[in-house]
């Protein structure tokens, strides 16, 4: 399989790669945020040549192996975008160059550490641009970087280590006592090392910026991947690890493990897994100062999601403004003070901005906004409305509300774009089409796939799936891939339908359908409607045991401050908005707040831990 992937192997993927929608949106991408066509034109050149000379790669062409060409990108990005701001965190302010030398310089300290491709270099940090330093450091010299929940304790937090078993931990040093509780027990780690903090390590740990120091910023021993190595969410039990390095990786590298594809059959699916730089905006976005992406990292970075926020500075040149701690007013803030026109977002962070007083929302200008890209979880059809009026409002000169279907495991799936919404209004209620892979709705019971409209299995086909291994659990995988008429599929156990245009829309979790006398019950429909009342701020439905109907849908309600509603108010509005019979709530209560995981994701087991006892509970 490597030997496919020599120049001449790429030659013969490379037309019909050429002719694709995906392939030429990325040229104009990489060409708009590189900063034009004399840029863009040093770029290709200093990733050629690689400080060997451009006619010597020319002559040799045809033995030089992909992966030894493509680590000269961020080599060249850092060189020829030197004086362009590469991050933003708090009072620090980094360009491409002096970010290229921090990161040169910690690739060189962790081979010094005795780190080799493949062993893994894991982070439990906060955000901060010791992220992108150590993203691209560990790229360079081909180790995986899982990135490890900082909400994370005790026993669970050293199982999910464990999982990886890395050579070294880079933790922020915040977390030093979490760590010290279950350094004992963790497996492998041969360095620890602490980020910041206003003092000397403990005995036996070292110090991320001494590390930093001591090491020299030359070209390291170069074997490229693309570390990004995320866990699942882990909502319901210890996270799993998957390997989106190697398939993320594998058409760039000879270090990347291959997918269950020829290269030529899998080179499209990487240029569809890269694609969300183009349908976002990538080859339109340009700040007016910087010319670029300016993106605003808000959520976790150890989060799979969050890479469509941060992804834009590792690959196009992108500002990225990191915050450590979310808060509403301080989101907008910085948009209109750091000139952010692209950002990732989970839906709890709209919500939460659109719950602040009137007299705040208006107090910034977001005209820079171009981009508002939610994903994690269902996002209300209202909220998706409220984001663009306000962001209009407040000097925006369109829609910039985007969404996304993916996971850890497929990446990102659909696409959902304001030009989708306003050619046809219903698809906001839509997560969009499939533009970052393929997807189909399989009916399980029939094996056939569905008609348009017809709900059934979401099934997923992306660069991700066809490469997807559990590292430290490869037993887990066998529980979501599926072979359907000798194709390969990913089951992420949702349920779904697609319209006549291959808009998707989600109707439930598979394991969260309610079974109500033999009906069928999607809890996304009801949250939908109850979610469009004026007093509700967030809502999640669950099931509840009933004598005769085995199980009933119960409305958890959390309601805005300083607002109020009756459960009669809630089921009067369900009945007036078309829900009845077995979709109205059996019953309606009101919770102070919802438990949420840290990525948006409503912990639905925790509310149905309130009406199941454990022997009753479903599985």
């Amino acid at each position: 399989m490597q030997a496919e992937k020599t120049f001449m192997g790429l030659m013969r993927a490379l037309p019909p790669f050429m002719r694709m929608e995906e392939t030429k949106g990325l040229g104009r991408t990489f060409k708009q945020q590189w900063g034009g066509g004399g840029n863009t034109f040093k770029i290709v050149v200093k990733i050629f040549t690689g400080g060997q000379g451009l006619l010597k790669n020319l002559i040799d062409l045809g033995k030089v192996k992909v992966g030894k060409i493509v680590p000269n990108w961020t080599l060249a990005l850092w060189d020829i975008l030197e004086d362009r701001e590469a991050a933003v965190d708090g009072d620090t302010r980094l360009d491409y160059g002096e970010l290229g030398v921090r990161a040169l310089k910690l690739a060189n300290a962790l081979q010094g550490l005795g780190v080799k491709p493949k062993d893994r270099v894991a982070t439990m940090i906060y955000n901060s641009v010791a992220f992108l330093e150590i993203l691209n450091a560990t790229s360079l010299i081909g180790a995986p970087m899982p990135f490890v929940n900082w909400h994370l304790r005790g026993e669970e937090l050293r199982k999910t280590i464990n999982l990886r078993k890395p050579r070294v931990f880079i933790f922020d040093a915040d977390l030093l006592q979490e760590i010290l509780e279950i350094k004992d027990g963790l497996e492998g780690i041969e360095h620890f090392v602490v980020l910041g903090g206003g003092g000397p390590p403990p005995r036996g740990m070292l110090s991320y910026e001494e590390l930093l120091e001591r090491a020299p910023a030359v070209r390291p021993d170069v074997n490229f991947i693309a570390s990004l190595n995320p866990y699942t969410g882990g909502t319901t039990g210890i996270p799993k690890s998957s390997n989106l390095y190697d398939s993320l990786s594998y058409a760039l590298s000879d270090l990347a493990e291959a997918p269950r594809e020829t290269f030529e059959n899998f080179l499209p699916y990487s240029s569809k897994a890269f694609s969300y730089f183009y349908w976002f905006g990538g080859d339109r976005i340009c700040d007016p100062i910087s010319r670029n992406i300016r993106t605003l990292i808000v959520t976790p970075v150890y989060h799979a999601g969050t890479a469509a926020g941060w992804a834009p500075c590792f690959m196009l040149g992108a500002t990225g403004v990191f915050v450590r701690k979310f808060d509403a007013e301080e989101f907008l803030r910085l948009i209109e003070a750091e000139r952010i026109n692209w950002v990732f977002v989970a839906p709890t962070i709209l919500q939460r901005v659109l719950a602040l007083p009137d007299e705040v929302k208006k107090k910034y200008w977001l005209g820079s906004m171009r981009s508002v890209i939610c994903a994690a979880a269902p996002c209300p059809p209202q909220v998706k409305r409220d984001i663009n009026q306000l962001f209009q409002e407040r000097g925006a000169p369109g829609p910039v509300f985007c969404e996304y279907y993916g996971s850890s495991e497929t990446a990102i799936v659909t696409v959902l774009l304001p030009e989708d919404y306003e050619e046809e209004p219903r698809r906001i209620n839509s997560v969009g089409k499939a533009r970052c892979g393929d997807l189909g709705i399989f009916i399980e019971e029939e094996g056939r796939w569905a008609a348009p409209n017809e709900i059934g299995k979401v099934m997923g086909r992306t660069a991700s799936t066809l490469a997807l291994r559990y590292p430290g659990s490869e037993d887990k995988l066998h529980e979501s891939i599926r072979t359907i008429d000798g194709v390969e599929w990913y089951d992420d156990g949702l349920l779904g339908y697609l319209d006549e245009d291959g808009f998707l829309y989600l109707t439930s979790r598979l394991k969260e359908m309610i079974i109500t006398g033999g009906v069928n019950v999607y809890p996304l429909e009801i949250e939908g409607v109850i979610l469009r009342h004026p007093a509700v701020f967030d809502a999640a439905v669950v099931s509840m045991p009933h004598p005769d109907l085995g199980e009933v849908p119960v409305a958890c309600v959390q309601l805005h401050e300083g607002r109020e509603a009756s459960a009669d108010d809630i089921l009067a509005f369900c009945s007036e908005e078309g829900l009845h019979g077995y979709l109205l709530p059996a019953m309606v209560e009101f919770l102070p707040e919802l438990p949420r995981h840290i990525d948006g994701k409503i912990i639905k087991r925790e509310l149905e831990k309130l009406y199941w006892k454990d022997e009753e509970r479903k599985g």
